[in-house]
């Protein structure tokens, strides 16, 4: 930062009774009013330097003799700096001060007609030698002509200051060899000799919102600096100005401390929003799903918050779990993760896919990026399930709000409603139906289906199916080694105890179910017997459990009808998934009748 020095006498400015004097042994003889201050000075130092004060000076009035320059831009602080330097009293002039010295000089006339080498011609010289050609003084005025922004367009300050900020921003990076802010846990100036190619970033995004626009918009004229530059520098931007939606859910306190006044925070967010680069991948997905979130947050329109959905549903492929992560600002919500953020973006997306004409190879390429999106949204599910205030129904919602063809497999599936069923131990039978109806049987791997299948969390709907497509597909493809078998299932229970961090509560578990293990065996092809056994008590379970809700209604009003009566007379309805052939379906049905 350079300075300017003009002057040598020492301050001799005090006041007295609420006036503002010099120390002088030469009685004052012109009052000034500035703004809310009253200065006694002195005319034959003052009037041969201010054209306005000889103007002024002439018409005064005697009842009245004080001038009043109240208008005069900058206030008390800048007349001062002028007045001092009619009296030769030394004053400091840099980036911070120059502006508003410089209308103050201005509204003074203290031009070079007035007098020769006067204020505003050493002033012009400080300005174009010194500030412009620095890096750090050119931002740094700029940020002070926000103050006076009228001035600043009429005496071209903010144009001549964005002009060589813009100059030096497109200069090559092994061009720049003034000083910069540049903040990165990752880079040390000292053993890092090349200059990045984002070392401006910082410094510009001190500056208020109009004055960074106006340097991205002529950044962005130029088509010299890359698309995903502007990016980082928004990226930054708004890590300045934004709120921090990443880490825990924000508090009304919080939010009204980021907001100097109503609304500012949102007309950063909305105008970032606008200028985005329309280039694909100018942002990282982690920055989109960021500001969706502080503009949910914010209660942004609904424009901005559609459009940064649109772009985040264009670039979903890219994201990890890590980015879609973020606490819901809901305050309706008990849940952790902000769930409805996500599920947004994936139902964006899959209407995206659904417009893709069937065929083509534009299709194809869909088809593997709707793969991808599907595996995200699993690993993202095996994250939220952790939570324990997550109803059933936001998991699956979101699972299903990824197409079918989108989850080729369903194993990363059972992952995560394995992990939810552990972390939810007192979810109810229907609850617990309706999350296991997501999963498809078929679509298991072997190890998964030997897993599932020894599972005690999972309804024993859910196993005894996943038994039948193991023997399906054991019988069609020529069956599988017990011992083969068994090393699938524990090399995925390994898997899936490495994915919840439970490795001793999986052996314990494991131990524990071993007398369950004996009874869902899998059965071999011949092995029909077994099959109907797991029918006959798949059966009995529902019928138990809906006498047991029957008997619980007829409690409450007082009829109690004996429950193993109910289950007699209760006509028995066989899964359509279980029988091989509607005949053996219609036995099962008949012998359950019987019992």
């Amino acid at each position: 930062m350079k300075f300017m020095k003009l002057g040598s006498r020492p301050d001799s400015f005090y006041t007295e009774a609420a006036t503002r004097t010099v120390a002088s042994e030469v009685p004052a003889d012109l009052i000034l009013r500035a703004k809310n201050t009253v200065y006694h000075l002195h005319k034959f130092l003052l009037l041969p330097k201010c054209g306005l004060l000889q103007q002024l000076c002439i018409n005064v009035d005697k009842d009245d003799p004080a001038v009043d320059i109240s208008d005069i831009p900058g206030g008390e602080d800048a007349f001062e700096l002028c007045a001092k330097y009619c009296y030769g009293i030394s004053i400091n002039l840099s980036a911070h001060n120059f502006f508003l010295a410089f209308c103050a000089a201005k509204y003074l006339r203290m031009t070079e007609l007035v007098e020769k080498g006067n204020l505003l011609v050493k002033l012009e010289a400080f300005f174009n030698s010194c500030i412009l050609e620095g890096w750090k003084d050119s931002v740094a005025t700029l940020q002070t002509t926000s103050l006076l922004a009228a001035w600043s367009d009429n005496l071209g300050i903010a144009r001549r200051c964005i002009d060589a900020i813009v100059e030096k921003i497109l200069a090559a990076p092994n061009k720049v060899t003034w000083s910069f802010t540049y903040s990165r846990p990752d880079y040390n100036k000292k053993q890092q000799q090349a200059v990045p190619r984002d070392w401006w970033t910082e410094d510009v995004s001190d500056l208020d919102l109009d004055l960074f626009r106006c340097i991205i918009t002529a950044i962005r004229s130029t088509n010299v600096i890359p698309p995903q530059l502007i990016g980082e520098a928004l990226h930054v931007y708004a890590c300045r100005w934004l709120p921090d939606t990443t880490k825990a859910r924000l508090t009304d306190n919080s939010a009204s401390q980021s907001d100097e006044f109503p609304g500012k925070s949102k007309r950063i967010l909305e105008a970032i929003v606008g200028m985005i680069p329309a280039e694909p991948r100018s942002v990282s997905i982690r920055f989109l799903f960021r500001l969706l979130s502080i503009a949910n947050y914010l209660s942004a329109s609904q424009p901005t918050r559609a459009e940064l959905i649109r772009r985040c549903s264009h670039q979903l492929a890219e994201a990890a779990a890590s980015d879609l992560v973020f606490p819901s600002q809901s305050s309706r919500d008990e849940h952790f993760y902000d769930v409805d953020l996500v599920q947004s973006v994936t139902e964006s997306f899959g209407v995206l896919w659904r417009r893709q004409p069937p065929g083509s190879k534009e299709m194809e390429e869909a088809t593997r990026t709707i793969r991808r999106v599907g595996k995200l949204v699993d690993s993202y599910l095996q994250v939220i399930s952790k939570d324990a205030n997550l109803p059933v129904s936001k998991l699956v919602s979101l699972a299903e709000s990824v197409p079918e063809v989108g989850r080729p497999e369903h194993d990363d599936l059972y992952k995560a409603i394995n992990i939810f069923l552990k972390e939810h131990p007192d979810l109810s039978k229907s609850e617990k139906k309706d999350l296991c109806r997501i999963l498809d049987g078929q679509k298991l791997s072997p190890a998964a289906r030997a897993h599932a299948i020894k599972n005690e969390r999972l309804p024993l709907r859910t196993v005894v199916q996943v038994l039948y497509f193991d023997q399906e597909k054991g019988s069609s493809g020529g069956g599988k080694s017990k011992s083969m078998k068994s090393h699938e299932a524990s090399d995925f229970k390994g898997k899936e105890i490495r994915a919840t961090g439970g490795g001793e509560e999986g052996r314990r578990r494991g131990a524990s179910s071993k007398g369950r293990t004996a009874t869902v065996t899998p059965p071999t092809p011949d092995s029909s017997k077994l099959e109907d056994e797991f029918e006959k008590k798949l059966v009995m379970e529902e019928e138990v459990e809906e006498a047991e809700e029957v008997e619980e209604e007829e409690l409450m009003t007082g009829d109690a009808t004996p429950m193993s009566t109910r289950v007699k007379s209760k006509p028995v309805k066989m899964p359509a998934t279980m029988g091989r052939s509607r005949s053996r379906s219609d036995q099962g049905s008949h012998k359950g009748g019987d019992r």
